[in-house]
């Protein structure tokens, strides 16, 4: 059902910011992304290949610049990578399927939400409103708004 597209369309059909963040791990400025202070009823896939990723019920102002969540949808999956970039070391992030770079995920969270915050680059997901998950293809998504 999901899967990546091949290179020549993501080119074309990506956002070069988009391209640039899931396909070659580089990441947007903090506070850029409309996502960051923005809390409407839905969840957030991956724009790569449509993967749900997260729902807006597990997005939380982390004050980082970069929308942050506490964690995955359940029943998602994503793939974790030691990154040791920029002299840190971190957990990277990726889809499970397209391999796309999402961001970071950290152990600093809201302990009342399970105290992970997951860091995610803006670029690298789409939104769907709680009204369009039906005709989208992600009607299953609707019982998290009940």
């Amino acid at each position: 059902m999901y899967k990546k597209p091949i290179d020549e369309y993501l080119r074309e059909n990506l956002s070069e910011l988009s391209y640039e963040v899931t396909q070659n791990s580089k990441t947007e400025r903090p506070f850029s992304s409309s996502y960051d202070d923005f809390y409407e009823d839905g969840i957030y896939v991956d724009i790569v290949s449509g993967e749900p990723l997260f729902s807006s019920l597990d997005k939380f102002n982390a004050g980082c610049g970069w929308p942050s969540f506490a964690k995955v949808i359940e029943g998602s999956e994503l793939e974790e990578n030691l990154d040791l970039s920029h002299g840190m070391r971190r957990t990277e992030v990726k889809s499970k399927l397209a391999k796309s770079h999402l961001g970071h995920v950290f152990p600093d969270g809201p302990k009342e939400l399970g105290g992970l915050r997951y860091c995610i680059n803006g670029a690298s997901i789409r939104f769907i409103p709680k009204e369009d998950l039906e005709k989208e293809g992600y009607g299953e998504y609707l019982y998290l708004f009940k």
